[in-house]
């Protein structure tokens, strides 16, 4: 059963997304806000991970500790998934990391995989960070990519999505967790989510669009 979970009702979560939508943020504080709200999205991710207990030495004597069960893995999708990973890290500071890079065609929409490199993902827990989810043919292409490879739960880490991305990867992808800021209106007719904020990508590097 797929599980999606909005945070429209986080104010906190909403402070982030509000400054990433502004077109007036500049990049220096969009990567801000991008990592502030990554740590939030991360953090209703890894919620149900199995816990692991154990013990550490305080400057008093032994103290019970508690942490994941599960070794936590981020894969951003290059290059706009960089942006919610130092996030991740502030909140699983173990994590390892992976990459997938996925490129869409500009005629079809289609996403393109011209790179993939992760660590061993048996019985792992795997957070997707990609943060618009507009036709969600890329996040698709992730998480198949990464069940395959073994992992346990996978998922998406998303700032912006459309119903038809969500739809269609839970539809291709049973079993797959989707953690978004907002789901808005629609795609224009050049594959862009609507309001959304623009191209992740271009205003989290300072790139001309």
């Amino acid at each position: 059963m797929s599980d999606v979970t909005v945070l429209d009702d986080d104010p906190i979560a909403g402070v982030q997304l509000a400054s990433l939508r502004d077109h007036t943020t500049s990049p220096e504080h969009f990567r801000h806000h991008a990592q502030r709200l990554g740590s939030i999205l991360a953090l209703r991710a890894i919620s149900g991970v199995p816990s692991q207990t154990g013990t550490v030495t305080s400057p008093l004597g032994p103290a019970p500790s508690i942490g994941p069960g599960r070794t936590i893995v981020a894969v951003p999708v290059l290059r706009a998934g960089l942006g919610l990973l130092p996030g991740v890290h502030d909140v699983v500071p173990t994590a390892l990391v992976g990459m997938i890079g996925l490129e869409r065609d500009a005629e079809t929409l289609q996403a393109r995989r011209y790179y993939f490199k992760v660590p061993p993902l048996d019985g792992t827990w795997v957070l997707v960070l990609e943060p618009m989810l507009a036709t969600g043919g890329s996040a698709s292409d992730a998480v198949a990519a990464l069940d395959a490879e073994g992992a346990e739960q996978v998922t998406v880490l998303s700032v912006v999505a459309t119903e038809q991305g969500v739809d269609r990867i839970t539809s291709e992808n049973p079993g797959v967790r989707i953690v978004t800021a907002a789901i808005d209106d629609g795609l224009d007719e050049n594959g862009y989510i609507v309001p959304g904020l623009g191209d992740f990508g271009d205003r989290l590097f300072g790139t001309p669009h």
